[in-house]
């Protein structure tokens, strides 16, 4: 799939639907979403506001499902959209939900109160995201080796441990645990610390990063050597938040998993992170996108991702995974809303 969908924005590769197959397809997709299951058509002439009925029904459900929009496994089984079918819902049909307001205050008191950490602010933003959707929440930001370091501390963790917090603009923190091949006080850390914000602070991470592993200045004191090796040890790689998920045991809830071993090739998947880092953060940077049908012919097939990229010097992501058969008005509105919230804080 080139591009998510985004609500509203028709494509000319989109069917042109007349107002009675536009009123069975939304009457079909909303049983669907109520029911998990295929929809027959002696179903969907059921209830109030049912529509046409009979032969006329029947041949609205084969011209939908000529047009692509619908399908069955066999002949003798009810209808559920497709993925072109889906993909037309979001972008056509789709009534636009609000977050409720008791909502939007627990996820900006939540996502405020961990501002001050990249990783804690996306890990928040991912269970937010699974516990207000009931899917599986999904946070990332690639890289921040670009990033100016603006702060340093070192505190001890215990005899033979620190914490090195990095402080970048905005407020915001990686922290990394160093294991000490050698004991170092409190006093002797304080010392390394000053060492290090004379040498580090104001430098691209990256630079920082590679002049703890070779700067002979920085190998002189014996105490800032213990402390610089510990420190490439755990710094060892481009400093940048994992994909972090949440609410793996909601998307296990879905109907569509109810058998375990449809579960495991998605978890598996997530465990390798690819291809979701890509299809996270491909799209329109600010703006909550679906893509319908993940990656053909593997795990992710049945899958939809509804994705908001981070606008700003930090390319990442929060997003929502779930099946197809997912709630996308309440999903669009609660991306849309943690994204905007944790790239405001990013860029504060």
């Amino acid at each position: 799939m080139s591009s998510p969908v985004i609500p509203g924005r028709l494509t000319a590769s989109e069917p042109e639907l007349s107002e009675r197959q536009r009123r069975v397809f939304a009457r079909l997709v909303e049983l669907v979403l109520a029911q998990a299951r295929p929809v027959s058509s002696e179903r969907l002439a059921q209830g109030p506001g049912r529509g046409p009925s009979g032969g006329r029904l029947r041949r609205t459900l084969a011209e939908l499902e000529e047009m692509g929009l619908l399908r069955r496994a066999h002949a003798a089984s009810g209808r559920v959209p497709s993925a072109a079918g889906w993909e037309y819902f979001v972008s056509a049909v789709l009534e636009p939900a609000a977050v409720p307001a008791a909502v939007e205050d627990v996820v900006t008191e939540r996502l405020s109160q961990a501002r001050h950490d990249v990783e804690r602010l996306l890990q928040e933003a991912s269970r937010l995201l699974a516990t207000f959707t009931r899917q599986l929440g999904l946070a990332l930001a690639a890289s921040l080796e670009d990033e100016p370091l603006a702060a340093l501390d070192l505190e001890p963790l215990g005899e033979r441990r620190a914490l090195l917090v990095l402080g970048l603009a905005g407020m915001r923190t990686r922290s990394l645990a160093l294991e000490l091949d050698t004991p170092l006080d409190r006093g002797a850390l304080a010392e390394v610390g000053d060492v290090l914000r004379a040498e580090l602070v104001g430098r691209p991470l990256a630079e920082a990063r590679g002049r703890l592993a070779t700067d002979p200045a920085l190998a002189r004191d014996s105490a800032v050597r213990i402390v610089a090796r510990a420190a490439v040890a755990s710094w060892g790689r481009a400093v940048a938040t994992p994909l972090l998920s949440a609410g793996v045991a909601r998307l296990a809830d879905q109907p569509e998993f109810a058998d375990g071993r449809r579960l495991a090739p998605v978890l598996r998947v997530l465990e390798s992170g690819s291809p979701l880092e890509r299809l996270m953060v491909s799209g329109v940077q600010g703006h909550a996108g679906v893509r319908v049908g993940l990656a053909p012919e593997t795990e992710l097939a049945s899958l939809s991702l509804v994705s908001y990229p981070l606008p700003g010097a930090i390319p990442g992501a929060v997003a929502v995974l779930g099946p197809m058969r997912m709630d996308y008005a309440a999903s669009l509105a609660l991306v849309d809303l943690v994204g905007t919230r944790v790239a405001d804080l990013l860029t504060a």
